[in-house]
């Protein structure tokens, strides 16, 4: 007896394959296109008129629930990965916040490229920064550490998951074969290698070694496993620990 078809949501995602990769991912885009960026800055945010700084938290929530039922929407392509986590993953995430804090604490960008005359394309990358601890201390307590809740949330959970999804579920088996739903998870040659790299180094500018090396550590969990949610869980334990060594150390720059 064959399996009744699928209908709706399911038959949505069954027909267009890519918006269980690309919407969580283009909705966090486009809402994060209007954070307002720390003073001083120089970022303007483009044509629209820039957000105070102090609405960041508002404008950081909007984002994260909207992703989030993006994600929602999405859920049953994300189910179609069968869950299962190797120890491995914890252990190449409890690395990766060593090789993040490291080198970007050891700021080659600035040191190798900075004398190239690339500041501007660097500082592309440059994070909120937002200390919610300082910016709302005038505010009771519970707005600072309910909005780090929300902050944690958000590195640990969404952007890990939206994130590889993305990378290794779409656009790595993407550039291998345009029926890229065919290809085996974890299956890589050479030009996916490449673009698993060359895009999150275009993403994190300001961290482009960091992200260079570090992601190139997941692609090697990927195929070392082929299971998306091994890198989903080294992704959110090295962001888990970014995010504790931000608020213990007050590198806010980082997060």
């Amino acid at each position: 007896m064959s399996e009744p078809a699928p209908h709706g949501r399911r038959a949505m995602l069954k027909k267009h394959r890519w918006l269980v990769y690309l919407l969580p991912l283009i909705v966090f885009m486009l809402v994060g296109s209007l954070e307002p960026a720390p003073p001083g800055s120089g970022a303007t945010g483009g044509p629209l008129p820039p957000i105070p700084y102090e609405y960041y938290p508002l404008v950081y929530i909007l984002k994260i629930a909207l992703t989030v039922a993006a994600m929602i929407f999405v859920l049953p392509g994300y189910r179609e990965f069968h869950f299962r986590v190797s120890p491995l993953a914890v252990v190449v995430g409890v690395a990766g916040i060593v090789i993040w804090v490291g080198l970007c604490t050891l700021q080659l960008e600035i040191k190798l490229l900075g004398p190239l005359g690339i500041d501007k394309l660097l500082g592309l990358g440059a994070r909120s920064a937002y200390n919610p601890l300082e910016e709302l201390r005038a505010q009771p307590a519970w707005c600072a550490w309910g909005f780090l809740a929300v902050r944690f949330f958000g590195l640990v959970v969404v952007v890990a998951v939206m994130e590889e999804f993305f990378l290794r579920g779409f656009l790595m088996r993407y550039v291998m074969d345009p029926d890229w739903w065919k290809v085996p998870f974890g299956k890589v040659n050479a030009m996916a290698v490449v673009v698993g790299t060359l895009v999150p180094v275009l993403m994190h500018p300001a961290e482009l070694f960091a992200a260079a090396v570090w992601f190139s550590l997941v692609t090697l969990l990927m195929v070392k496993t082929r299971n998306i949610w091994d890198c989903v869980v080294a992704h959110a334990v090295t962001n888990l620990l970014l995010g504790v060594y931000v608020v213990t150390s007050g590198d806010w720059h980082l997060m």
